[in-house]
């Protein structure tokens, strides 16, 4: 069988769009992972949200669970679980040793865990689930929130999301899910009294009489020489 030059680089063309387009797909699926999102916050910051994005990384298994386990050196206070149909969430809290002091008041108890159960199979494979949660406040201070979990198959393998990146293993194969929480910006201050903006004023002012002269000046220019 003869083929022409046009027709073998085509062939050609085709097959290694296919062997890229494979090993992308094979390193998407394995580097794909259990996140947080947001990935970072400022400290302090109030009335948030967290997804937690579980990935199955299984071919013939579903996930049926996922639990995730809460900092204590680090506390979200108020915790609350949005709802996901065909899951099941279970609390559980852990009393603190200190009481953090808010403008409510004491906070002597945390959330230490949540376990979410599938009760309708679960998702299978290329498949996620995202379980959201949202926390009155987060830390004052810098620092990583490391939200260690673990996910549960239906054929029994539980995967361990534990690990946490160091200088020795800075891209660990099973990484816990970590929120950054990162220094507030700082205030600026847009006061209309403040000099730049008394020169900013001013300068429009000029600017806007010159305006005015110059078109004054054009419709006179106009008359003379139409007189």
């Amino acid at each position: 069988m003869k083929f022409h030059g046009r027709v073998v680089l085509q062939m050609m063309t085709a097959t290694l769009c296919g062997l890229v387009l494979s090993v992308t797909f094979l390193s998407t699926t394995a580097s794909a992972h259990v996140t947080v999102h947001p990935s970072s916050l400022p400290a302090g910051s109030s009335d948030i949200s967290l997804t937690f994005r579980v990935p199955n990384e299984r071919d013939s298994a579903n996930t049926i669970g996922f639990q995730a386990y809460f900092p204590s050196d680090l506390p979200l206070l108020t915790v609350d679980v949005l709802p996901i149909p065909g899951w099941a969430a279970k609390v559980a809290t852990t009393q603190l040793a200190t009481p953090i002091r808010t403008d409510d008041g004491p906070v002597t108890e945390v959330v230490s865990d949540i376990t979410w159960t599938a009760t309708a199979g679960g998702f299978g494979a290329g498949q996620y689930q995202d379980f959201t949660i949202a926390a009155g406040h987060v830390p004052s201070h810098p620092g990583d929130l490391a939200f260690k979990s673990l996910q549960t198959y239906s054929n029994g393998d539980v995967v361990r999301w534990i690990q946490l990146a160091s200088s020795s293993n800075p891209d660990p194969d099973d990484p816990a899910p970590v929120l950054t929480l990162s220094d507030p910006a700082p205030a600026t201050s847009t006061s209309s009294n403040s000099p730049g903006s008394g020169v900013a004023t001013a300068a429009l002012i000029v600017s806007v009489v010159a305006l005015i002269g110059v078109a004054a000046l054009a419709i006179v220019t106009r008359r003379r020489r139409t007189a």
